[in-house]
């Protein structure tokens, strides 16, 4: 079946002299890996440009079911990015979420919400002028609620439950929680949006110690969640 769909770019892996095997996450078909070959003379279809991590694509192919591979008909880059790859704060945060998402979506079915939302949040780091700065923080707390582990809020919790994703009144049995300071960073990424995100400000140990804690709740509720290599690339950046 011939399948057109929106994709974006997650990993590409080089597979012989002129194959690489991307990982893209579609729109009408979610998580898919596809064999792709790159002409040497660049008049195909897929051109080298269209492989950078998040690229933003259309592309159709003969979707089988049963192949782990699918096989590219064709492709363009349907939304060019301006700055992403020329600034380099902005490509330290997109290395990182490239890496973030190839893990966090290994299984993901399609999910239309969830593409839109990372589709729009590229879009609008690549329009932003300045303060980028907490852009992976706000990106990833939201990333949640797509993925069904967003924090839920209780009245009066001064703690936040990391295995339950949820704010209470008393230690849980466990040691996976935070406490007073912490608790309350979890309510103020919750508060936080793309629009103002600039207005909140944290100092390096504030903002390192928020993505560990955003780490550690993503390694809770996604089985066999990695440590990052693009980690210290972000947090030297922004040191």
């Amino acid at each position: 079946m011939i399948t057109k769909t929106e994709a974006i770019v997650l990993h590409t892996l080089k597979y012989g002299e002129q194959k690489v095997i991307v990982d893209m996450f579609t729109r009408v078909c979610g998580r898919l890996s596809f064999i792709v070959t790159i002409p040497k003379t660049g008049k195909g279809q897929m051109k080298k440009p269209y492989l950078q991590l998040l690229s933003l694509l259309e592309v159709s192919f003969d979707q089988r079911q049963q192949v782990q591979l699918q096989r590219l008909q064709n492709a363009r880059l349907l939304v060019p990015y301006v700055s992403v790859y020329s600034s380099p704060d902005k490509l330290s945060i997109a290395l990182f979420i490239a890496e973030y998402l190839y893990y966090a979506l290994r299984s993901e079915q399609r999910n239309e919400p969830l593409f839109d939302y990372i589709a729009d949040s590229l879009q609008w780091l690549d329009a932003a002028r300045e303060g980028v700065a907490n852009f992976h923080l706000t990106f990833l707390m939201r990333l949640s609620k797509f993925l069904g582990f967003y924090p839920r809020l209780a009245v009066g919790g001064e703690l936040f439950d990391l295995r339950e994703g949820t704010f209470c009144s008393a230690a849980p049995t466990h040691p996976d929680f935070l406490q007073d300071r912490e608790a309350e960073m979890v309510r103020l990424l919750m508060r936080m949006d793309f629009a103002t995100m600039r207005l909140f400000k944290f100092s390096r140990g504030e903002r390192q110690r928020v993505l560990e804690v955003l780490m550690r709740y993503y390694q809770l509720h996604l089985p066999n969640f990695p440590e990052m290599k693009s980690l210290a690339v972000l947090q030297e950046m922004y040191s």
